[in-house]
């Protein structure tokens, strides 16, 4: 069993009260008792992609770097395992949507960059990203195997089943979703992923109207577990929130055995779906 917590928060205005703001829910999630915890998509800033502003660019930082090394000493003093989304700068003008995984002992372990960039009315983020070119790494940390896909990578299942594939656990999809867009979504597509690849999922979205647009963010996280079912509930859909669930790993060893479904795969049958 084990216990594991998300953060859907509001933009406060300025990246360092944002990112003491999740210093305090990280320690709070650990008072609760959990050891492993994420945030939402690029957590200490506001989600800027709602317009085309160069001036954004500023949030970029080195992955590891500063906020990474901030976390890391946090989650070694609490011993928790953390997903940090945050805004990767890898050189001038080479910018991607990543998020860092660190272990309990504070150890980085590498990270993962957004691999679908959508391009939309409100979501304009390849004026801010490149495609992410890290493949769908599996990470051991102390609470187990950890993936990680960001917000609009949901939609595609083939990252999902390749996580599935490299061994994951539990998969985060820290996000960045409004109520207008995608909420019909929000509670089909990741149960549905965990029953289909047989693992644990943690959704997490920001909530509230922030001052770059009319996008508003509709909360809702939740965990759900490869049966489908929504772990204890979801989260507030307009405030913020802190939310701690167990999470009871033994269940997927018991529908990995009732379904089999990677067993009964056939990659030999499925060359058309990487065809150009």
């Amino acid at each position: 069993m084990i216990r594991a917590a998300l953060v859907q928060a509001r933009w406060t205005g300025d990246k360092e009260t944002m990112t003491k703001a999740h210093e305090e829910y990280a320690r709070s999630a650990a008072a609760a008792g959990a050891k492993a915890i994420c945030f939402q998509e690029l957590f200490y800033g506001p989600y800027f992609c709602q317009v085309q502003d160069p001036a954004y660019y500023a949030y970029a930082e080195s992955v590891p770097g500063p906020t990474t090394e901030r976390f890391q000493t946090l989650a070694a003093e609490l011993g928790m395992v953390m997903v940090l989304p945050m805004y990767e700068q890898e050189q001038p003008g080479v910018l991607y949507n990543t998020a860092a995984v660190v272990d309990a002992d504070g150890r980085y372990l590498g990270k993962y960059r957004k691999t679908h960039i959508p391009h939309v009315t409100g979501f304009w983020e390849k004026f801010y990203f490149r495609p992410g070119n890290l493949g769908f790494p599996v990470f051991d940390t102390a609470i187990g195997r950890v993936g990680v896909y960001i917000c609009y990578d949901r939609h595609f299942p083939e990252g999902w089943r390749a996580l599935g594939l490299n061994g994951a656990e539990i998969v985060f999809n820290p996000s960045a979703t409004s109520r207008g867009l995608s909420n019909y979504l929000w509670k089909l597509e990741q149960p549905a992923a965990a029953v289909a690849n047989e693992y644990f999922i943690g959704a997490i979205n920001r909530v509230g109207i922030e001052d770059l647009g009319d996008d508003d963010f509709y909360g809702t996280s939740y965990f759900v577990d490869p049966e489908g079912t929504f772990v204890d509930g979801t989260g507030d859909a307009h405030e913020p929130e802190l939310l701690v669930r167990d999470l009871d790993l033994d269940l997927l060893a018991e529908v990995r055995n009732r379904w089999a479904f990677y067993r009964d795969r056939r990659p030999d049958a499925y060359g058309d779906l990487t065809a150009p």
